[in-house]
């Protein structure tokens, strides 16, 4: 056989070979981002609830609990920059689409939905090999642009709204005029029968992992509404509450706040601040109104448990599939716990009932009903910190994170200083990807060195981090931390807080540190200026906003029942008119 024949020969067996070996196996991490809506800090086990959260809490035993970690006051801002480790301001949602101010609508970075200048995490791994896939909340945008689909997911069933009801294909606000639920590219024009939210997105992801190619890792968003309003449970869940919250909101707040100390998330002494003004004293309330927030209280425990338990399906499945020893696992609230007591507004209060909805204690928490917690629970949920969604003081923005999995070191508690913006550079680094080029930079830090046990933070004390969203601004550096919240509970003031000593933010220093005041207040001008924040007017009221929305929603969607109503009103006028003219004949 001559060289040439051989070399040919040799060449053609090798390729062969090559060809019909098993491709070499793909050992990077699996990522399993699973996103928890309106969450307090202390309303998981691992961080001192009475909740039942096992599967959770397992994730913190085996990673890194984090006690510092911080996310914007409300939903799509803190899912913005989580999916895109960049500042709010520069990804197109600034703030809730409720709370835009038109005159600023559309310029760079207020275009109301998530501009194309951004990539997403899913975006920067598809092009490193990654297959993504998400169910639950989105409330990115819905546009040909800004859906899932065409930001990097392979597969998506999402919600882009800002919440839905739990048990059936209806809206939650009169804001809205359907559930805008998606799958991929195409909206959802119905649910089944058997809903219910964390079940069925659960199961959709679980669908969606399994449909894809086991030879690629993934990416996997499993964004729950819990415990997003509606507060909506199955009963065995809530009944295991019964009785739980008797005591009250302030019992409870206390409680947490001896919790939080215990496990070490605080210092001994930290001391809670006074409630804002105008929330109710337990001792003022009913005998119907103490039985229906207690109804509530148990049924948002419930549904808590309920998407915990559902975390836990997910995790025995990759478990049993032999994936989950390669997957990093990690778990966050994307705001701190809700607030709002929706009927106080009487037209809110009406729209309730034209949609059938029912605030029966006896059944809160099943298909057709209502709950929520109002402020003086949410503010229990937040202990020991401050206040809560949609402010600025540490209850709104300071949640739980939990992160476990291949290169994360079971290192219980971790206190440095972490910003939302963190998780995308770090789930990058995690997986050997870089980011695209072309695209906005990500501004966030990757926590690689937390979690491999070198470091408590990856920031140092000299370094500045701002955040706003609709006037409820912040900036943190090293201890200290300067706040403004605006109305609805709060004042539009800026305030100077040692979060060392103070976490619970009870003291203002503002007065008593007027050099490290004036030079904080600085430095978050230099925030603004670098991130493009347009400020609001200085009385803004976010609440007054949603209200005002909420009731032009109503009147556009009711109209033909008004007309309908008021031409029926004249007419018997008109009628009793004539009536009576005819008498007085």
């Amino acid at each position: 056989m001559s060289t040439g024949l051989t070399s040919r020969w040799l060449a053609t067996l090798f390729l062969g070979l090559a060809l019909a070996a098993p491709a070499a196996a793909d050992d990077r991490p699996n990522i399993l981002l699973i996103i928890l809506d309106d969450i307090g800090m202390t309303d998981l086990g691992a961080y001192g609830s009475e909740i039942a959260t096992p599967n959770m809490d397992a994730l913190a035993e085996r990673g890194a609990q984090f006690t510092n970690f911080h996310v914007a006051p409300t939903c799509a801002p803190t899912r913005a920059m989580l999916m895109t480790g960049t500042d709010s301001h520069r990804t197109g949602i600034p703030t809730l689409e409720h709370m835009v101010i038109p005159e600023y609508q559309g310029q760079f970075g207020h275009e109301g939905e998530l501009n194309t200048a951004v990539a997403t995490i899913a975006e920067h791994l598809a092009a490193a090999g990654y297959q993504s896939f998400i169910a639950g909340k989105w409330h990115l945008g819905r546009s040909e642009t800004a859906l899932p689909a065409a930001r990097g997911f392979d597969r998506s069933f999402i919600l882009d709204s800002s919440g839905a009801d739990n048990w059936e294909y209806q809206p939650y606000l009169p804001h809205y005029t359907r559930a805008e639920w998606w799958e991929d590219s195409t909206p959802v024009e119905s649910l089944p029968e058997d809903f219910y939210s964390s079940q069925f997105l659960t199961d959709r992801l679980l669908n969606y992992i399994d449909e894809g190619d086991t030879g690629r890792p993934f990416l996997a968003v499993l964004s729950l509404q819990a415990n997003h309003i509606p507060l909506q449970a199955p009963r065995e869940f809530v009944e295991r509450y019964d009785g739980v919250y008797d005591a009250g909101w302030d019992a409870l707040r206390e409680a947490r706040l001896q919790a939080a100390i215990e496990r070490g998330l605080v210092e001994p002494g930290t001391e809670l601040a006074p409630p804002p003004p105008g929330l109710r004293d337990w001792d003022s309330l009913s005998d119907n109104e103490r039985a229906f927030v207690i109804a509530s209280r148990e049924v948002a425990a419930g549904m808590l448990e309920a998407a915990d338990h559902h975390v836990g399906r997910l995790l025995d499945s990759l478990d049993a599939q032999g994936r989950l020893e390669n997957t990093i696992v990690i778990v966050l609230s994307d705001n701190g716990p809700e607030y709002n007591r929706p009927t106080d507004n009487w037209a809110f209060d009406l729209w309730l009932a034209m949609q059938g909805y029912s605030r029966d204690v006896e059944t809160l928490g099943e298909e057709g009903t209502y709950a929520f917690i109002g402020p003086e629970w949410a503010l229990a949920s937040a202990s020991p910190f401050s206040l809560f969604k949609f402010h600025a003081g540490e209850g709104g923005v300071r949640v739980p994170l939990l992160i476990s999995g291949p290169g994360v070191e079971a290192r219980g508690l971790v206190s440095g200083f972490s910003f939302v913006t963190d998780i995308a550079p770090t789930l990058l680094e995690l997986a050997g990807a870089q980011p695209l080029e072309g695209r906005e930079p990500i501004t966030g830090r990757s926590l690689l060195p937390v979690l491999s046990g070198n470091v408590q933070g990856v920031y140092g004390d000299d370094e500045a981090i701002g955040l706003e969203m609709s006037g409820m601004s912040a900036l943190w550096r090293g201890d200290w931390k300067i706040a403004r919240s605006m109305a609805p509970h709060g004042d539009g003031r800026w305030r100077l807080f040692n979060l060392a000593d103070d976490p619970g933010e009870a003291r203002d220093l503002s007065e008593a540190e007027p050099e490290i005041f004036a030079s904080m207040l600085e430095a978050y001008a230099a925030y603004e200026a670098r991130v493009g924040v347009i400020p609001v007017p200085d009385d803004f009221n976010a609440a007054e906003r949603i209200a005002a929305l909420g009731w032009q929603a109503f009147l556009r969607q009711n109209r033909p029942v008004f007309i309908g109503a008021g031409l029926l009103l004249l007419a018997l006028l008109a009628g009793g008119v004539l009536l009576l003219a005819n008498r007085r004949r």
